[in-house]
């Protein structure tokens, strides 16, 4: 499938060779680049645009929201637009009407239902757009950046309903460039670059992928020159990594998967006894924690010239989602003399799913806090009209 954009002498193809399958059910995410062939793809499969080459098949009906103002009538009140995006996907007035109430409630424009759209705010126009494409019972949905207008309790609503969706065997399209929220629902990815599929895969994966190849992979930091090398008399730095527990470097962490960072560096001058230690901040620079090396192999005492690789290994289900900063530092105890302090050396972005073996079970909505661990619960269950075996009164004591 090819779609191109002429201008003059030259041809620029929007998509080129694009070629994939979807089965049914199945929630696809599409990332890449501005400029990558992503919205032009969508169009496509829309039928708002016709590709040069190659051929689209979808089979069953298709509800799409591609941008603020696509399918409404500006002219029509919110409740006609309802009913004619109803009647071009070949749902009967029957059908409408017993979703009528439901759409309006999700979108929460009550009081403007009967008011010509053109007169809604972008906001109030997303929230009825998306309600009317996710409610009418397409068996394929397609969204393009549907978050990237509304506040955050919309855009929760919006993932529930997508999650809600999904679960009932219906077909999703979803592209947007926030990837916790790609994560979070797709379990496949499709990469576009310069108009080309670049990888079609697991979420993770391609989301790993397309973070390194969008701003150079963040999860390492080498220094192959010593005497650019961050160090002090004592101790040099030589890298930084960020691994799994294969040894395989990525900024994509699976937020149920362990980790590693590793801190390579150089003893110039033995017999002296060292403290490493990790800082991580979050985006809004807060910190985190910050732990110092108690590996008990060298915990207190002197260490020989030579190359140390000092690894610390970080839980699944610990960090929430989103991206983590890392500085690395080393001193010398028994006088603290630091050899070097490297801010932000090395980052990673923490990946929630849908799957409901995190933190997150069964919640698809925005989860608060910069911490998520998976903790134990327990639930005791008294039958209606019997007597529990253990009654805390306000006047016990302990």
């Amino acid at each position: 499938m090819r779609g191109f954009f002429s201008h003059s002498q030259e041809t620029f193809w929007a998509l080129k060779d694009v070629s994939f399958e979807i089965k049914p059910g199945e929630v696809v995410g599409i990332i890449g680049r501005n400029g990558a062939g992503k919205s032009t793809l969508l169009k496509i499969l829309s039928r708002i645009t016709e590709p040069t080459e190659g051929r689209a098949l979808l089979h069953g009906r298709v509800s799409s929201l591609l941008e603020v103002g696509t399918g409404f009538h500006p002219e029509l009140t919110g409740r006609d637009n309802v009913y004619l995006s109803g009647s071009l996907l070949g749902m009967k007035k029957a059908e409408i009407d017993a979703k009528f109430d439901e759409i309006v409630a999700f979108a929460e424009i009550e009081k403007f239902i009967d008011t010509p759209v053109k007169r809604y705010s972008n906001g109030m126009f997303v929230r009825l757009a998306f309600a009317v494409a996710a409610h009418l019972e397409p068996e394929i949905l397609i969204l393009d950046e549907v978050l990237a207008v509304g506040d955050s309790r919309f855009q929760k609503k919006c993932l529930n309903k997508m999650e809600d969706v999904g679960k009932h065997g219906r077909t999703i399209l979803f592209v947007s460039h926030s990837m916790p929220a790609v994560a979070r629902i797709c379990k496949r990815v499709i990469l576009l670059e310069d108009g080309v599929v670049r990888m079609d895969g697991p979420a993770h994966q391609v989301i790993a992928t397309y973070m390194g190849s969008d701003v150079g992979s963040s999860a390492v930091r080498e220094w192959s020159d010593p005497t650019t090398a961050p160090q002090g008399e004592i101790v040099r730095l030589r890298a930084v990594r960020v691994r799994t527990e294969e040894g395989r470097v990525t900024d994509a962490i699976d937020i149920r998967q362990p980790f590693g960072i590793d801190m390579e560096y150089e003893v110039k001058e033995g017999g002296h006894v060292l403290q490493p230690f990790f800082r991580f901040t979050n985006e809004e620079n807060v910190c985190l924690f910050c732990p110092p090396d108690l590996d008990p192999s060298w915990r207190g005492r002197p260490r020989p010239a030579g190359r140390y690789i000092t690894t610390v290994w970080l839980p699944g289900n610990l960090f929430a989602e989103g991206r983590i900063f890392v500085d690395v530092a080393l001193c010398v105890l028994h006088g603290v003399i630091v050899q070097f302090h490297e801010r932000n050396v090395v980052s990673f972005q923490v990946l929630d799913t849908l799957d409901g073996d995190s933190a997150r079970g069964d919640w698809a909505g925005e989860m608060e806090g910069v911490l998520r661990p998976l903790l134990k619960w327990t639930t005791t269950f008294t039958q209606a009209g019997e007597h529990p075996t253990l009654v805390v009164t306000k006047g016990s004591n302990v």
